[in-house]
Order: structure tokens, then sequence, then C-alpha cells
């Protein structure tokens, strides 16, 4: 009767059990079994699906001391043990592992080992060394978009780049369970790359910086910032340097020049002047003669780097890279006006992306008196990230609307409406400018065949503590391909480049910065749906007889 009695019990509280769950719908071990399947962290994929960061479950070498229930924590002598250990992983440091050894600790002797490792050490035949199975962030493309992923800390917090930014997401049931898409290519973003690192050897630069933007959709496509780190082993050095070498000008490894650090970008800035100026009526005749004469604006003289001549139009202008024409067209133009454009450009806050370091421009507040205006057309007076220089000269060519910026993957409808900066006839005509430098002007070394390039270089010197620093040049170039039909701008500069045999001695943009866009842009375009095409170019059959000796070619 007892037992009976039992089994009856026992069927009732089943009974009750099932009816209670299947009213109330809950399920408190599918969330366990869930949590077993799933990481711990969601991994975070580029625009094709491609993984760029995920969780990995690896063994780990731990030494307990305590897995021995009496006697030493060791059957052999530490020796021993470490010149065993040492057969088997040739790089650990021997007086290191010896000193844990003996000292008794636990603690661990090595991260992340390969199976058959973890065979090798078992063989030795010590139960103080054991293998747990745990989860570590893997990279599987290693230091590539390393500025763009971040990484995650021994806490399991995400740190820097994208871990950071989503990392509330990452950890989410959603995020664990599914993928976080970026808007990067990681075929572009390494192209870009590799690129910008040829680069930086042959002109012994000290860092570089680049970005691949969407005109239509502010998707970036790839974020390069060198020198970078490796994520999968990110080291203290990286993060954090010394006093001496901050005040030498350096930056870790791990700061973003791209998003974080803002420049002087130099006569980038010239075609955004133009283009304020188109818009506000200031110039209507591209083919007006500009002294081009030495300007002299109360102590301070503003010349070009060389004799232009006495007068130059606007395409003139661009093509030479005049400051003192660019300066005069500025000062017509007026400090308000053009402070006004710069504003709807965003050069007066942070960058619009989602990264969490992202630095506050250098922006001259209030009203812009007569010296300023003509210095910030000129790209100087006034600081910015490349990224924000990318977003403006996507404004430039895309007809005039100006879109923030983002690394997330944007469907069709989810395209920001975006504001209008230029008029869509003030666009055209800048593209058609754009062009021309790149045919005629400093922007040569940038065109590549069949691609139908335009853009702009920019050289200046960087601030130093008693005044600017004659030799160290932030050298820029801004592009956007193919012109008659934009759809990507893409932005290279070189920190501090030297003039070096392989860019003839020159450390300007034309002979550094632009040679990157040269070899970059056939990389990318036929990824990315441009194919190169030497039998379309935009018209500038209106433009040509304006530049002496581009009518005949």
């Amino acid at each position: 009767m007892w037992v009976l009695a039992v089994f009856v019990l026992v069927t009732v509280c089943a009974l009750l059990r099932i009816t209670y769950l299947g009213f109330t719908g809950v399920t408190p071990r599918h969330g366990e079994l869930g949590d077993l399947l799933i990481p711990a962290r969601g991994e975070i994929v580029d625009r094709n699906g491609v993984p760029l960061a995920r969780d990995f479950r690896v063994y780990s070498l731990w030494f307990n001391p305590k897995a021995m229930t009496a006697g030493s924590s060791l059957i052999h002598s530490p020796e021993e043990v470490t010149a065993g250990l040492l057969r088997i992983f040739p790089d650990l440091d021997r007086d290191d592992i010896l000193a844990r050894l003996r000292a008794g600790r636990p603690c661990y002797l090595r991260k992340s080992i390969l199976p058959e490792d973890a065979n090798k050490v078992h063989a030795l035949g010590e139960p103080a060394l054991e293998f747990p199975l745990e989860a570590t962030r893997f990279y599987p493309q290693g230091s590539m978009a390393a500025h763009v992923l971040g990484y995650v800390d021994s806490y399991g917090k995400g740190k820097v780049g994208m871990e950071q930014a989503f990392d509330d997401q990452l950890v989410s049931s959603d995020g664990r369970a599914g993928s976080s898409v970026l808007s990067i290519d990681f075929r572009v973003q390494s192209a870009l790359e590799d690129e910008l690192a040829h680069a930086m050897l042959l002109s012994q630069a000290k860092g570089a910086a680049g970005v691949v933007l969407d005109v239509d959709t502010g998707e970036i496509l790839a974020l390069a910032s060198l020198p970078s780190f490796d994520p999968n082993h990110v080291k203290p050095t990286d993060m954090v340097i010394s006093p001496q070498e901050a005040a030498q000008g350096d930056v870790p490894r791990g700061f973003n020049r791209v998003t974080n650090q803002v420049y002087e970008l130099g006569s980038t800035f010239k075609p955004l002047t133009v283009a304020s100026a188109l818009d506000a009526g200031v110039v209507t005749d591209l083919g007006r003669q500009w002294p081009a004469t030495p300007l002299h604006v109360g102590r301070f003289t503003i010349h070009d780097l060389h004799n232009y001549g006495a007068t130059l139009n606007v395409p003139e202008t661009l093509i030479h890279s005049s400051n003192t024409v660019t300066a005069r067209i500025a000062d017509e133009l007026g400090g308000v006006r053009l402070k006004k454009t710069m504003e709807a450009l965003g050069m007066n806050e942070r960058p619009y992306v989602e990264l969490p370091a992202k630095g506050f421009p250098i922006w001259p507040r209030g009203e812009w008196p007569r010296l300023r205006t003509m210095t910030v057309a000129y790209g100087h007076g006034i600081a910015v990230t490349p990224l924000h220089l990318a977003s403006a000269y996507a404004a430039l060519v895309n007809g005039g609307i100006w879109r923030p910026a983002t690394l997330r993957k944007l469907g069709a409808a989810d395209i920001p409406a975006g504001r209008r900066v230029f008029k869509a006839s003030t666009s055209a005509r800048m593209r058609q400018l754009l062009r021309m430098i790149v045919q005629y002007g400093t922007g040569r070394k940038a065109d590549a065949p069949g691609f139908r390039v335009g853009g702009k270089t920019g050289s200046a010197e960087k601030p130093g503590a008693g005044g600017y620093r004659k030799h160290s040049l932030i050298a820029t170039f801004a592009a956007a391909f193919p012109m008659d039909k934009p759809r990507f701008v893409v932005i290279s500069m070189m920190d501090e480049p030297q003039g070096t045999a392989a860019t003839s001695y020159q450390r300007t943009a034309a002979w550094n910065a632009a040679p990157v866009i040269q070899r970059v842009v056939p990389r990318i375009g036929p990824l990315l749906g441009v194919m190169p095409d030497e039998t379309r170019d935009i018209d500038i059959t209106d433009l040509r007889p304006l530049v002496p000796g581009s009518a005949e070619e």
C-alpha cells in the first residue's frame, strides 16, 4: 500500500506540473539548454556574412597545485615538468614557467592550446596540469579591421570598437543567437589596408588612414588606421604609450586615426569652398580671372607654393591648388556663408559613426573674421577627422545630400533621407572639376584607367608647440569614382611621410597619398560592381577651353 501511495503521489505531481506548464508556458529548462547551444557572445560578420569576430571554445593549460590530495603538487620535479612543457611549447619562457611551478599557486601556464598539444601535456603524467575548455573571442581575420572591431577584455566586456558599441546587443538573447552585420566588406578592407601599408613603407610615414564610403547610403565599406594591432593578442602597449613617445607625436596602435584624431586637411577643403561659392552665386563664371599674387591680410601673407601666373580662373585654381585665389573666393563668399556650409557638412560636431572613439573638431567659434575665413577655405585653422572629409565629399558628388556615416549594413528602407547641402547643379559642376584635377592637375598620380577617378590633394603642416612644424606633413587625397555616376568616396592619408627615392624625394600628397588611390581603386572597383570602361567618362568639353593645354587632349 505504501509503494502504491508513493506512485500515486508522483503521478499526481507530474500531472499537476504538466497542467501548470501548459497554462503558463514557462519552460525553465529551455533557457538552460539554449545557453549550452549558443555562444556567450554573438558573432560579428561583414556585409557578405564573412565572420569577423566569434566565440570559440579552446583548451587552456591550467596549473592546479591542489590536484594532489597529499604530498607535493607535482609527481616530477618542477625542472622536469618545465623541460617537458618546453618540448611541446618551445616559445614558453623557461624561467617564468619554472617560477610558477615552484610557487605552488594556481595559474594559467598558457591560454588557447590545440587539442593535440593538450594530449601531449596529458602524456607527461602530471595531474596538476589541467585543460579546462573555455570560450574565447576569436578574430579569424587577424589584425584586419582591428580598429573597427575592437576587442573583448578578460572580463568579457567589449572595448574600443564595435565590440564596445554593440556590447549589449552581442550578449542579448537575440544577439547571441544571430549575427551582428557590419557595412564593412572584408575584401575592400583588405585591399585598402594592404595599399596603405605599402605606401607607408615607401614613404616611411609614421602612420596612415583610409576610408571607403558609399556616397548614396553613408555605409562605410572599409576603415583602416595603421599601424594596427591584433585583437586576438592585445598587448598593453597597443593601448597606452609612454609620455616620451607621446611627446614625439606618437599614438598607440589602438588609436583610431580615422575617427578619433583631428587634422588640418589642407587643400582638400578647396573644392568645398568653391562649391559653397557656386551655391551662393559668388562664382557665376568659371572663366573669370582672379588675381593669383600674394595676398596680404594684416600682418600675414597668403602665398602659393609656386608662381602660377598673375591670374587664374576657378578650374586652374583647383588644378594648381592655389591658396591665394581660394582665399579671395572665400573673402567674397564671407565667413557667415562658409561657416554655414561647414556646419551643414557636420564639421562642427564629432563624426557620425557608431564607434565610441570620436574626436571633436577644432572648430573656430563665434563670427569668423576675414583672415580666419580665408585660411579655413584652404584647410587651415580648422581640424577634422578623415571621416568628416569622406562624408563631405560624398555630399559634394552625390547630388548635394549629406548623410551620416554608419558601420551598420543598411537595407533599402533604412537609408536616411539626409540633408541638402549643395544644389544638384553645383554637385554636377564639382564632379567635372574634380575629374579635371586628376586629369590635368595635382591628382594625376591618382588616375586609374577606366575608373574615371576625381579628387583633390591636400598637404598641411602639423601644428606643434611653437607653431607649425614645417617638416611634418599630413598628406591626404580625397577621391570619388566613377565621376560620371559617383558611387564611392575613397580617402587616403599619410601621417608625416618622408621624401624617399620611391616618392621622388617629395613629401606632398601628390607623391604618396594619390598613388594609393591609383592602386586601390582597380582592386576594389570590380568587387563593388564598378568595372573599368575606358570608352566612358564625364563630359568636361565646356571646361577644357578654360585650362590651357587641355583642349588638345
